[in-house]
Order: structure tokens, then C-alpha cells, then sequence
């Protein structure tokens, strides 16, 4: 199948490994120059623009960072689905505001291009693996039946949650309570410190007992709170903003995950290196 890539980085590159390996016909497209240049140095087929990528495909799956730049490379007159052949589908795994999906699926639909709201959990090694979890929104069952041999290549297990919108809206709570998680590790560890019993020691333990969660996990394996908050501080922003946002704008209440994520342990010690975090 040919197969247009727009956005092939940390997470978008092993996908594309593994489309390759598939034997997938895969033009990749990178705004950067270095990127690009790094991509045909691997001797990967590379785009000099978004309509050039999507020239041709049967499908398009888009991987890149903020709404703006997932707005900016599919819609408008100089977007994929401007671009994009009638019949086509595409495949939108960033982590954005719902809405932004559904504008993208309705210019798809005035179009023919079905839209699969494709979120994602997981990291680039889980990809390499075959492992990365998927929740789709997708209303077109023709467009899920051709695109989920392709998401196969590199994810399991695959969810069908929705229509598109859904997939953001199902990450969004995920998200929400992953750093909510990681909050009350961090609240763990300063409980076990008050009785006696270090970090390293408290977290290590946690993971085989009832309290154990995949936020502690990924503390645990980072070796402290401060570690996993260096690492991921910058995205667990991005997606407590995105939450409070998007749940704001439906007049849903962040209930006890709210408080958690409003609380010192969160706001402080988790997000707290990332200007602009605090008191949102």
C-alpha cells in the first residue's frame, strides 16, 4: 500500500521502520531540514512538502507535536486533506483537543477522506515491539477494516472507542490520570519518608503490592519522582492543560483527579520546572 508520513520523529520513525518492514510503500515528510536530511540519509523515500507526501497514497498517518502543528499540516488549501485522493484515509495519532479532530474529520468527510482519531500510549520502544495501545474514533467501517492491518504493524492492542474525537477524549482521561498517579507516588514517597523508609526503597516495594500502578512503574524504573519529572514534564503539561481545557469547555468536573492534579505534590514537584504550569 503506499503510504504518505507526515511528522516521522521519536514516536512517528519506528512506525515508519515498521511500515517499511511490512513491505509498505512509505513517502515520509519532516518540516525540519535536519530531520529530513537524517531521513534520506536512511534511504527512506522523502517529501519536500505535505501535498507532495500525500500525492497518490491510500493512506496518510500524521505524528506530530501540538495542534497548531497538526492543523497547519492538514487542513487549509496547502493541508493533507486538501491533498489527499478521494477514497483515502487518514490516520491522526497526536495528542490534541478533540475538536481539532473533529474539524479535520469533517473537512475529510466533504471530501471523501475518512478520518481515524487514532490516540496512542505508549513510548518508541513499545512501537519497536509492536505494543503500543491505540483508542480509535473512527466512523467509517470500511476505513477502520483497510487501516487496522497497517496500525497492526507496529500496536496491540487496538481499540475501537468512538467516533473521531473519542480517541482524544479517552487519552485525555488516561492522561489525566496518569500524572494524577505520579502525583500520589510522590505523596507516597514523602508519607514513607515521614516513617522512616526511603524513595528508593518505598518505590521498589510499591510495584508488587495492591497499590501498584503503571505511573509508579514508570517512576520506579526512572529511579525517582525528580527523574521521571525531568523527562516527561513538558508533556504531562501539555496534557493537564489540554484535560482542563477541553473539560472546562464540556462543564465536566475533574472530581477528585482535579484536586489531585491542583494539588503541591502535582503542581510542584511534578510539573512544577515548566514555566507557566502552576496555579492553571
Amino acid at each position: 500500500m503506499r503510504i504518505g508520513f507526515i511528522g516521522p520523529g521519536r514516536m512517528g520513525r519506528p512506525m515508519v521502520d515498521r511500515l517499511v518492514a511490512a513491505g509498505h510503500d512509505v513517502t515520509v515528510y519532516a518540516r525540519r531540514p535536519g530531520a529530513a536530511a537524517a531521513l534520506a540519509a536512511d534511504r527512506l523515500n522523502v517529501a519536500a512538502s505535505v501535498p507532495e507526501t500525500v500525492d497518490g497514497a491510500d493512506a496518510v498517518f500524521v505524528v506530530v507535536l501540538t495542534d497548531q502543528e497538526l492543523r497547519s499540516v492538514c487542513l487549509g488549501p496547502d493541508g493533507a486533506v486538501a491533498a489527499m485522493a478521494p477514497g483515502a484515509a487518514l490516520v491522526q495519532h497526536t495528542t490534541c483537543d478533540p475538536a481539532t479532530v473533529v474539524s479535520i474529520a469533517e473537512a475529510g468527510a466533504a471530501r471523501r477522506v475518512a478520518v481515524l482519531d487514532a490516540a496512542l500510549s505508549g513510548g518508541p520502544h513499545d512501537i519497536q515491539d509492536g505494543r503500543l495501545t491505540l483508542w480509535v474514533g473512527a466512523d467509517d467501517d470500511t476505513a477502520w477494516d483497510r487501516m487496522l492491518p497497517l496500525m497492526e504493524t507496529y500496536a496491540s492492542p487496538i481499540l475501537r472507542v468512538g467516533a473521531p474525537g473519542d480517541g482524544q477524549r479517552v487519552k485525555l482521561v488516561n492522561n489525566a490520570l496518569f500524572v494524577a498517579q505520579v502525583g500520589l507516588a510522590v505523596d507516597a514517597a514523602r508519607l514513607a519518608a515521614s516513617l522512616g523508609v526511603t524513595e528508593e526503597v518505598i518505590l521498589a516495594a510499591l510495584q508488587h503490592g495492591s497499590g501498584a500502578s503503571r505511573a509508579l512503574s514508570v517512576v520506579a524504573r526512572g529511579g525517582s519522582v525528580a527523574a521521571v519529572a525531568d523527562r516527561l514534564a513538558d508533556l504531562m503539561a501539555k496534557d493537564v492543560a489540554v484535560v482542563r481545557e477541553v473539560a472546562d469547555r464540556a462543564g465536566a468536573d475533574l472530581g477528585v483527579i482535579g484536586a489531585v492534579l491542583a494539588s503541591e505534590a502535582v503542581e510542584e514537584r511534578v510539573l512544577g520546572k515548566v514555566p507557566g504550569t502552576r496555579n492553571r
